[in-house]
């Protein structure tokens, strides 16, 4: 190799090495980082008295709904591919119809998808037209009176069995079983406690009892003597009062200091350990209907009433299972509907098909609990102990709904 081609050599050597190490070589590309996926938040509202001498039951209604929540959230839900955060948006109806009604439209305008609630009949009434106007599914809890599902509206539906099944279930107890013959009625006045009465009144009629007394008083008072001395006179073998526990207690308490020997019945409403407090060593015996199974005999009951205990400190105190169950009936039928829009997933609801922790729901087309059992309680050793469950027959809930359209189950 002579010396100018090996110049030549080193020349192209040399400049390959001055352009290559001038020339930055460029970064490959970033990948890019993977979205998070969209999160969708979906509101459900509670309506509950949270404040007032009925506040120890709507607070027991909101904690179920929270609960639910809680759980979809942990579990992670999906409705219409997207990922979805459950909020709860809890409001206090006081247990008053007027306030009732200022809640509805409070939780209509915040968007909420659907409201679990009202506890009390006669805050579910007035707040039904509100949800109806503003096209979100209501679910009550605990609400029995027959009107609140006659009004026919598309939005309205409740998880227990009404006072057309309850109130004859009570009845027929009472002088089937009871063998009543002589019975007072009192009530608070109340959609619901005027209701309950009102459906019992009519079965021990047509069962040959004799009703002896009618009264009434409100969900305020506490002093029921007046009330009470006049029964007295009449001798009843069996009192049945339609209210809630605030009035039961107490009313019990002064019947026994009166000396009055009859039996004490009641419903749903007084079915607490709060009546127990508030009754004292006259609570034992007294006897009450609530619908649904026995807590610990319901499906998911034994696990709920641990899960509720361990969260809250506290034992369940009436309606929370039915609250929770709502929740999940609401986002079963979004998931159905693929939408968490009212307007979309609200006619899924009344093709509800599901097994809760009360037991399977569906609906019929009224918006009422099919075939919803309905449970008899006394007090026994200072705590409710159940006497027996049953289902009301269509007949019963037939005759039920003709006689609250002729004005038997009044405000």
């Amino acid at each position: 190799m002579n010396r100018r081609h090996v110049l030549s050599i080193v020349s192209t050597l040399a400049l390959a090495l001055v352009y290559g190490c001038g020339k930055e070589t460029p970064p490959a590309p970033k990948a890019e980082a993977p979205k998070p996926p969209e999160v969708m938040t979906v509101k459900i509202g509670s309506a509950s008295p949270l404040t007032g001498p009925q506040a120890h039951i709507g607070i027991d209604i909101r904690n179920g709904v929270q609960l639910a929540i809680e759980d979809l959230n942990t579990a992670g839900v999906e409705i219409g591919g997207k990922k979805v955060k459950f909020e709860l948006v809890a409001e206090d109806d006081e247990a008053n119809p007027t306030k009732a009604t200022t809640v509805a439209q409070k939780l209509v305008d915040a968007k909420v998808a659907g409201v679990v609630g009202h506890f009390n009949s006669g805050a579910s009434i007035p707040a039904s037209k509100v949800y109806a106007d503003g096209g979100v599914p209501q679910i009550s809890p605990s609400s029995t009176n027959p009107d609140y599902t006659l009004k026919g509206f598309k939005t309205t539906f409740r998880v227990v069995a009404h006072d057309g099944q309850q109130g004859p279930t009570l009845g027929r107890f009472a002088v089937e079983k009871l063998k009543a013959k002589n019975i007072a009625i009192i009530d608070d006045s109340t959609a619901y406690g005027q209701g309950l009465a009102d459906n019992f009144e009519a079965t021990v009629k047509s069962l040959g009892a004799k009703v002896i007394a009618r009264e009434h008083t409100t969900d305020k008072d506490t002093d029921f003597k007046a009330i009470l001395t006049k029964i007295k006179g009449r001798k009843p073998d069996l009192v049945m009062f339609g209210g809630i526990d605030p009035q039961a207690g107490p009313m019990v308490r002064q019947l026994s200091e009166l000396g009055i020997q009859a039996r004490f019945i009641g419903g749903d409403g007084m079915q607490t350990p709060n009546f127990i407090k508030l009754a004292g060593d006259a609570a034992e015996g007294v006897m009450a209907s609530i619908p649904g199974l026995p807590k610990d005999q319901m499906p998911g009951g034994k696990a709920f009433l641990e899960k509720y205990k361990a969260k809250y400190n506290a034992e369940v105190e009436l309606f929370a299972p039915m609250g929770y169950d709502a929740v999940f009936v609401f986002v079963e039928a979004m998931k159905r509907a693929g939408s968490s829009d009212p307007a979309k997933f609200l006619p899924e609801i009344g093709k509800t098909d599901y097994k809760g922790v009360i037991g399977p729901i569906a609906f019929d087309e009224k918006g009422d609990l099919k075939n919803g059992p309905i449970t008899i309680y006394v007090v026994k050793g200072g705590k409710w102990e159940p006497l027996e469950t049953v289902a009301p027959g269509a007949a019963a809930v037939a005759k039920a709904a003709d006689a609250a359209k002729d004005g038997g189950a009044k405000k």
